[in-house]
């Protein structure tokens, strides 16, 4: 009767999950450049056309950008409009953290550990970040309008999961888009308990220019 009984509760429990997964509208996104060739941390976000969606949706505390190594960790780094982002400094040595950016221009002087607070991203758009003391620690924070977002993984796919119904313009955006993120987007209408759809998008590109770094305690040598 216990093994009748288990198997009822998980056969329970699994159709419990599938009508959750049904109920939740998915949209699965695939980003590459002009060679066809995948594009990792490109950010996929979802801006409804209904901007009343966005008035029940929770700004995040805080997130954490760290450095480590004397690399900016991650390297992009996508955020809802209005979120507070830390810089703590794993390092044994001081960082000068620093952005000249139109969507968020600050400043955080020479420090180890935490800063005395984080700093707020109240402005969509990019936000390139640097160190002052060492040049090539370069990454991005990526502020959208939209809390619907997603960061491609080294296959240049990501998943935007939990859209609420609705039309929808889905957009791109990466450090190496040529052009605007409104130029990548295309149209969708989502609905709950509909199958997930997929998105392709191929974007353009331009070359950014690194700094030469210092050796690496890792990496073995320079780069």
């Amino acid at each position: 009767m216990k093994t009748l009984t288990n198997i009822a509760n998980c056969l329970a429990i699994s159709l419990i999950l599938a009508c959750v997964s049904a109920s939740a509208a998915t949209l699965n996104a695939e980003v590459v450049n002009s060679k066809d060739k995948p594009v990792k941390d490109a950010v996929v976000y979802a801006v409804p056309e209904d901007s009343s969606v966005l008035k029940s949706v929770k700004t995040p505390k805080q997130i954490d950008v760290d450095q480590v190594d004397k690399e900016f960790i991650p390297y992009v780094t996508a955020v809802y409009q209005g979120t507070d982002v830390n810089f703590p400094n794993s390092d044994k040595i001081r960082h000068h953290v620093y952005s000249f950016s139109d969507a968020k221009r600050f400043e955080i002087p020479l420090y180890t550990g935490a800063p005395e607070k984080p700093v707020n991203f109240d402005k969509a758009g990019e936000v390139a970040l640097g160190c002052n003391i060492h040049d090539w620690m370069k990454a991005y924070v990526f502020v959208c309008e939209s809390p619907f977002f997603a960061t491609t993984d080294a296959s240049g796919k990501a998943s935007l999961q939990n859209l609420p119904d609705g039309d929808y313009q889905v957009r791109v955006w990466h450090p190496t888009l040529r052009g605007k993120p409104e130029d990548t987007g295309q149209k969708v209408s989502v609905a709950s308990g509909s199958a997930p759809q997929s998105l392709h998008f191929s974007i353009r590109e331009k070359k950014l220019w690194r700094p030469w770094r210092a050796p690496s305690s890792t990496s073995g040598g320079y780069r």
